[in-house]
């Protein structure tokens, strides 16, 4: 079975294609400068790369070059031996709790959430009806960033505002990163030789953007990032958890309008506001050579990860693993380090010093630890292959 994983951005295709009888990654690409008329394509075959310039006047014409492309290099015809399509959606809301086999009926529901996503959303759908046009026998399947995070209870994803504003503008939180958290849980559950449904776990996705989250009996019970992905861990551009009265503050006192608050806030912030870089390999190197605002905003960072590990620990009662994901949390010993620094004594998180410096690590704790500490590499892309095979 042949699968092609695509992820459409407003200017960019991403994809995969995999064989998933065989666990095989058969090819990846990507294109970039969609609508800008300056492109380039990255193409990966195997070990073979190459890149070429081309002219991508819009999304259709990205993805006719990507069937094109896999023609001419007799790697697959679309639309003989491609199985089904699986594409990453950022929001299902509260209507799309699950990979979902998208049909002409359904696709309104899906645009009917693009509010809720207006920067994802629109362009993910927009690859959705390209592809269903191009290769009408060939079935689509959205897969929700949204989805893994449907098991939490009300408790957990009600805020505290007036019922209506949920009840008719569905504002709660929905959590986001939910493919990367399922797939790492799984992954380490088949580490331990434990089903999944037997585990409570504390994942931490590490990256430019970063999130948290609880998983109690193989299910999502909380997560940090909230309504949209801009609540709960400090990231690269984005605040995390703030006051909103600071919203109003700004608004009141800088004349600031919510355009601008809304650039502040998610792209001005978080380790770049603190420190004016968000790339976390430069903070850490100028910090070691004595620049004192990158070190706090390391700190600042780290801090807010371990803040929500207590609450998380609070939350679960047992915490069977700790797994570290994401480009920081797979790459980043530091980090790791920092982050778990005093919680051995507080909840039995013994990191392993030499282990957490090895490269490529798995299995990170000592062996008196009580919760096992595992760095895991994320797959979403896998991750959203096997439910389109599943679910087809």
């Amino acid at each position: 079975m042949n699968v092609l994983v695509l992820n459409a951005g407003s200017s960019s295709l991403k994809w995969k294609l995999y064989n998933i009888k065989k666990q095989h990654l058969i090819a990846s690409g990507l294109i970039e400068g969609i609508a800008e008329h300056i492109s380039a394509t990255q193409f990966t075959h195997l070990s073979v790369t190459h890149k070429t310039a081309m002219s991508i006047e819009n999304h259709h014409v990205a993805f006719e070059q990507l069937f094109k492309t896999l023609e001419e290099k007799n790697i697959l015809d679309v639309h003989t031996e491609l199985s089904g399509i699986g594409h990453r959606v950022v929001h299902g809301g509260e209507t799309f709790k699950q990979p979902t086999l998208i049909t002409a009926s359904n696709i309104e529901a899906l645009k009917a959430l693009n509010p809720l996503a207006p920067l994802h959303n629109p362009a993910n759908i927009l690859g959705i009806e390209i592809m269903m046009a191009l290769a009408p026998k060939v079935p689509n399947v959205a897969v929700f960033d949204t989805s893994f995070h449907q098991s939490m209870p009300e408790h957990a994803y009600l805020y505290a505002l007036p019922e209506h504003l949920y009840k008719e503008e569905q504002i709660r939180r929905y959590g986001f990163h939910g493919t990367s958290h399922h797939y790492v849980a799984q992954k380490v559950a088949n580490t331990l030789g434990q089903p999944l449904s037997t585990l409570n776990l504390i994942t931490l996705h590490l990256g430019n953007g970063a999130s948290a989250c609880a998983i109690k009996n193989g299910k999502s019970i909380d997560t940090s990032m909230g309504f949209t992905p801009l609540e709960g861990l400090v990231m690269g551009t984005r605040s995390g958890d703030l006051d909103p009265a600071i919203v109003t503050y700004l608004m009141e006192h800088k004349s600031m309008s919510s355009s601008q608050i809304n650039t502040l806030l998610n792209k001005e912030s978080g380790l770049k506001g603190l420190c004016h870089e968000n790339d976390l390999r430069q903070i850490i190197k100028n910090m070691q050579e004595g620049d004192v605002q990158a070190k706090i905003a390391l700190e600042v960072f780290t801090y807010r990860i371990k803040k929500y590990i207590g609450a998380y620990v609070a939350v679960l009662g047992k915490v069977d693993a700790i797994v570290f994901t994401g480009g920081i949390g797979e790459n980043a010993p530091l980090v790791r380090a920092m982050v778990l620094e005093g919680l051995d004594t507080a909840f039995g998180m013994h990191l392993d010093t030499q282990k957490n410096l090895e490269s490529q690590p798995k299995a990170i704790h000592q062996k008196e630890s009580s919760v096992k500490i595992y760095v895991q590499a994320t797959n979403e892309e896998l991750q959203i292959a096997h439910e389109t095979a599943q679910l087809i």
